[in-house]
């Protein structure tokens, strides 16, 4: 584990009160009388009030290639356990017993993660202090892997500590979003998370129309799979892809990712409603991320509908690297800082040109790179909805 480590952090502005009320220098120019009664000096120390930093202990400091912070409260009890979903300001944890504790962040846990949404996440493995029917949690441990997306300038950690990202997209009703499907597959891989490509409602469409972007993906390494809840088309393939992993299901709001889950495991009976006949969009059945477990030895993580994903953090300049299909190419190009776009020698347009690389991928890497990479594209006009939200 390391050796223990000191943490400074800095506390919202909110943890203390101001020393004075208004402005003591303003006030002594219009009455001199007036600063008789203020003390003639302060203590601004580390210890004094004005003082908006603290000193925690934490657990050995976090390897390069995981996030997360261990905190160690001092001299409490705790014990570990996994959190099962956030549902506002509660959050629910399962111990080692199979019991679930309704629970509370700590106060020094928020301080640490102001960058992020909420500093816990479905999956995460926690500490948590108390031992009846709630608690409050002290530490999280180093997440494995993490997805995540912009909101609104902050990190929103989806689900923490996951294996694999079934990335659900429908063949109608909505309509199929490949530039979405894209965002999400770099999302996941660049979180250490295997993408498995899923294509439902294959029953509304003729399977012709699936299979050209089925083999853009399936070139390119990813398992791709076709497939309907109604038929039972691809539910096997689905089920062996389960065995053993935790597996977190993703996509756009009416693709049928609950429904996809009550058909795999018919146990679960997920809450699962119509897509909207008016704009024919999903409607929020799923508000918050949640852990499952299911019979095949493993766990799903079910997750609210995504009508926008921006990258968490993104580089335009490493968007080319993380498309399989045109980072080979882009090694190729006349200049190192070749953007793709309207550069001499560049071995990307060529390779498009040539029918050696779907445009539809150059366009979306492109999209991805340039402005609306922080907003999602133009082609998602919704928010994520809030934790606790219906």
């Amino acid at each position: 584990m390391g050796e223990p480590r000191k943490v400074r952090i800095e506390f919202r502005k909110n943890r203390s009160t101001r020393r004075r009320s208004g402005d003591l220098t303003r006030a002594l120019q219009s009455d001199p009388d007036d600063g008789i009664d203020h003390p003639a000096g302060e203590r601004i120390s580390g210890k004094g009030e004005l003082t908006r930093k603290r000193t925690v202990r934490s657990g050995a400091a976090p390897r390069d290639d995981v996030d997360g912070l261990a905190v160690s409260p001092a001299g409490r009890v705790t014990w570990r356990g996994q959190v099962l979903n956030v549902h506002g300001l509660e959050t629910f944890v399962a111990d080692g017993t199979g019991r679930i504790v309704r629970c509370t962040t700590s106060r020094v846990l928020r301080s640490l993660f102001t960058d992020q949404r909420h500093p816990v996440a479905a999956g995460d493995w926690v500490r948590v202090a108390g031992d009846g029917e709630t608690g409050v949690i002290q530490a999280v441990e180093p997440r494995r892997s993490s997805l995540s997306r912009d909101s609104r300038g902050r990190r929103h950690v989806i689900v923490a500590n996951v294996d694999q990202v079934f990335i659900v997209g429908s063949a109608a009703q909505p309509d199929l979003k490949p530039a979405l499907i894209d965002r999400l597959i770099v999302a996941a891989e660049s979180a250490g998370m295997r993408p498995v490509v899923c294509l439902n409602k294959a029953d509304l469409v003729p399977a012709a129309r699936l299979v050209p972007l089925a083999g853009v993906f399936a070139r390119m390494g990813y398992p791709v799979v076709i497939c309907s809840t109604r038929t039972g088309v691809g539910l096997a393939r689905l089920r062996a892809e389960l065995r053993g992993r935790v597996t977190a299901v993703v996509g756009q709001s009416g693709v049928g990712k609950s429904s996809l889950l009550n058909a795999l495991d018919p146990g679960l009976t997920l809450p699962v409603a119509e897509v909207s006949r008016d704009n024919e969009k999903g409607r929020h059945t799923t508000t918050t991320a949640r852990l499952i477990p299911h019979r095949f030895g493993g766990t799903f993580v079910d997750t609210p509908g995504v009508r926008q994903f921006a990258l968490w953090q993104t580089v335009p300049a490493e968007v080319p690297s993380a498309f399989r299909d045109i980072r080979p190419l882009a090694n190729l190009c006349r200049f190192p800082d070749c953007t793709h776009t309207h550069e001499s020698g560049c071995a990307v347009k060529d390779a498009v040109a040539d029918g050696l690389l779907d445009t539809r991928r150059w366009e979306s890497c492109r999209q991805l790179a340039g402005s609306d990479a922080a907003s999602g594209g133009d082609d998602d006009a919704a928010e994520w909805p809030e934790e606790g939200e219906v």
